[in-house]
């Protein structure tokens, strides 16, 4: 799978993704991620990429042309590094989106190519916006000085469900939010710390026994921390 992401901070961007299990699934193959500078699109002499809002009002905002010559520039890209003509969607990480569950990041999985739109300053111009993105995502109700962060979530929870990202698939078929409820509690050695004991059902070895305990517990979880889940 690959994520080609727009952004001013192309170098923060690849630090955060250059890391633990998503920079050891770039260098296995198992998933590509690019990071691109919209600067690089500007055709103003000093790069400059914002302007002042039309209408007034506090800060600045990112001009629609070099937004869209960058993403036309790595669509480009993208397709030509294809087999076949991929199914790609275009992201733009905004706070008025629609916040990120699990349950669309394992729909977005199934592309094979995600463009990711970074804003920053005070956004986007509107134009671009209408023009280039399928959906804009947020990843939680408040706002933060970029999309670059939430670009590099995105990514991690997506690229996480490809094949190949993760040892064993079921590394996230039994995970939270995965079948509807949280994690149940998990514990490894040693059998004891601080006078708490690991539940005697885990070292029975009965596993029907133990599959049963870790459904009551997942839906016990889920009642006390997110009882929202369950309506």
């Amino acid at each position: 799978m690959r994520f080609d992401i727009l952004t001013l901070f192309p170098d923060l961007v690849l630090t955060v993704l250059g890391e633990s299990i998503i920079g050891r699934a770039q260098k296995s193959g198992a998933i590509e991620v690019f990071a691109h500078n919209i600067r690089d699109y500007s055709k103003d002499k000093h790069r400059r990429v914002d302007d002042t809002p039309y209408g007034g009002g506090r800060g600045m905002l990112m001009s629609a042309p070099p937004v869209y010559d960058c993403f036309t520039a790595v669509s480009a890209m993208a397709d030509a590094a294809a087999v076949h003509e991929p199914r790609r969607r275009v992201i733009y990480m905004s706070p008025r989106g629609r916040v990120l569950t699990q349950q669309k990041a394992t729909e977005l999985a199934g592309y094979d190519s995600l463009i990711i739109l970074c804003g920053h300053y005070e956004g986007v111009d509107e134009r671009v916006i209408e023009e280039i993105i399928d959906e804009e995502i947020s990843i939680g109700d408040y706002v933060l000085t970029g999309g670059e962060i939430p670009a590099c979530l995105l990514v991690d929870c997506v690229a996480r469900l490809t094949p190949g990202v993760l040892s064993d698939a079921e590394c996230h078929e039994k995970e939270s939010f995965s079948g509807g409820f949280l994690e149940y509690p998990q514990y490894t050695r040693p059998y004891e710390f601080r006078g708490r004991c690991v539940p005697e059902v885990l070292i029975s070895g009965n596993h029907r026994k133990i599959d049963e305990w870790r459904e009551a517990e997942a839906r016990r979880v889920t009642e006390r921390m997110r009882p929202d889940l369950l309506g």
